[in-house]
């Protein structure tokens, strides 16, 4: 048989039939759904007269429109997100979807959820209407976003129309430099290959950095690289990710459990598999990671400066450029450190598990958020929430003055009432720094939550490197 990359094994596997040259039927193992982006899909299977035929197949969280407020009981105040929260569970009760509806314990970030809760196992295809559901990588399940239309065809046959994407292989090796984490890893890659540096591929990563990183750190990693444009991103499963796996999936029967391991086994690319495009990296030079402009490639080392515009020799990226310097308000050929922020948001599907907030409780502890600034931490899920007071990474996030928050998306992209105000510059773990993404006329700078953390106590961008850990 031809040699095949683990991205061709998986498709291969889920394939039901090829429609055409270019086009084939895709099984879909798990389909995870919103309350903003089925709505027009569940109107559609009313109006056709359609049923779901694998209703436990299919799950849905209401995460990015819940308010975050540290109250009890949680009650959606604006009317429209409100009904759409109220649609959702409607929708699900009619099919027999399961749902993480609003105050369920389990409540959380869809992508951070279905990994804890042990929905997501190597060699599944899982697909959502939302784009970071490449994070599922991590474990070597093939996971995508969808549109609107495509829930409706999904729910309807558990199957998609899909166009394979090409290979890329991404061989990063060398050790992470002490300061940096995988949001710096990641933020370098896209600043290096660009937005748009993947789009039409799917990508696996390879090599020793990858090797050594958590599986919490792979989520960071196969989540971000989405902003370069990838159609699916994929680390083959390791021990690190089977031992994450078995430890959430009790349903795994023992009887079965020897099967699974068996096919998890096979799944890596072929030792002469063959990829469109490679890059290599070395991660020994990495260094803590901020954006300066308005699109995740428009990064800079924290010791760096932002690029003089006539150094850009594309004309098309030194005008985009130039409009987000406008935005931001920052000169370009100067320095991102010691640029002032008010406000500090740590949280997201990228940076919401409890090893981020171990990373940034670990800098505060021992410090005070710096005068006129206003910092908060919304944990990724219940269970991270509960992880983390059990800890006491709570009590020291409080005591230096953060907010402490209940799980959900919350100011990653500022659909329900956290929202920032124009011209508000923020430090965010989150994964977009467009215009106008955590509120109109607000300013993102992306980074990782150490760095966060030390800009919440300094007051501006600031290197984590040179705070001393005090705790």
């Amino acid at each position: 048989m031809t040699s095949r990359t683990l991205y061709r094994k998986l498709v291969d596997s889920h394939t039901v039939t090829w429609l055409d040259d270019e086009n084939l039927l895709l099984f879909c193992d798990l389909h995870l759904m919103n309350e903003y982006t089925s709505p027009q899909a569940f109107a559609g299977l009313y109006e056709q007269g359609h049923e779901v035929p694998m209703p436990d197949q299919n799950v849905a969280v209401v995460s990015h429109i819940i308010p975050t407020h540290p109250t009890r009981v949680r009650i959606i105040s604006d009317p429209a997100s409100a009904l759409q929260a109220r649609n959702l569970k409607k929708n699900c009760d009619h099919f027999g979807i399961p749902l993480f509806d609003t105050n369920d314990a389990l409540q959380g970030i869809e992508h951070v959820v279905a990994p804890e809760l042990g929905l997501i196992r190597p060699g599944m295809v899982v697909i959502c209407g939302d784009s970071h559901t490449t994070t599922y990588g991590a474990l070597g399940a093939l996971g995508f976003g969808i549109g609107t239309t495509d829930v409706e065809h999904v729910l309807a046959t558990q199957t998609l129309v899909y166009k394979p994407a090409m290979d890329m292989r991404i061989r990063i090796d060398g050790t992470l430099p002490v300061g940096t984490t995988a949001k710096d890893l990641v933020l370098d890659v896209i600043g290096r290959i660009g937005a748009q540096g993947a789009r039409g591929y799917a990508v696996e990563f390879c090599g020793t950095t990858i090797d050594a990183l958590s599986v919490e750190a792979r989520f960071t990693l196969c989540n971000m690289i989405l902003e370069a444009g990838v159609r699916g991103a994929l680390i083959a499963p390791d021990q690190k990710a089977i031992d994450y796996v078995t430890s959430r999936a009790p349903d795994i029967a023992e009887q079965y459990l020897d099967a699974a391991l068996a096919a998890w086994d096979k799944l890596h690319s072929d030792t002469d598999a063959v990829f469109d495009i490679e890059h290599h990296f070395d991660a020994s030079h990495v260094a803590p990671q901020v954006t300066w402009g308005t699109s995740p490639d428009q990064v800079v080392a924290i010791d760096g400066s932002i690029p003089a515009l006539d150094t850009i020799l594309d004309h098309s990226v030194r005008g985009s450029a130039a409009r987000a310097l406008a935005y931001t308000g920052l000169r370009a050929g100067s320095a991102i450190e010691g640029t002032a922020i008010q406000h500090v948001f740590i949280g997201s599907c990228t940076n919401g598990r409890i090893e981020d907030l171990r990373a940034a409780a670990g800098i505060v502890h021992g410090r005070q958020v710096a005068q006129g600034v206003r910092a908060m931490v919304v944990p990724g899920s219940g269970a991270v929430k509960r992880a983390a007071e059990a800890e006491g990474l709570d009590r020291i996030f409080t005591q230096a003055g953060f907010e402490w928050r209940n799980a959900g998306c919350s100011m990653c992209l500022a659909m329900n009432d956290d929202v920032l105000a124009a011209g508000v510059r923020c430090a965010s773990t989150t994964n977009r720094n467009f215009e106008g993404r955590q509120g109109r006329g607000a300013i993102t700078h992306l980074m990782s939550p150490a760095m966060a953390a030390a800009a919440a106590v300094s007051g501006h961008i600031t290197d984590v490197r040179q705070l001393e850990v005090l705790s």
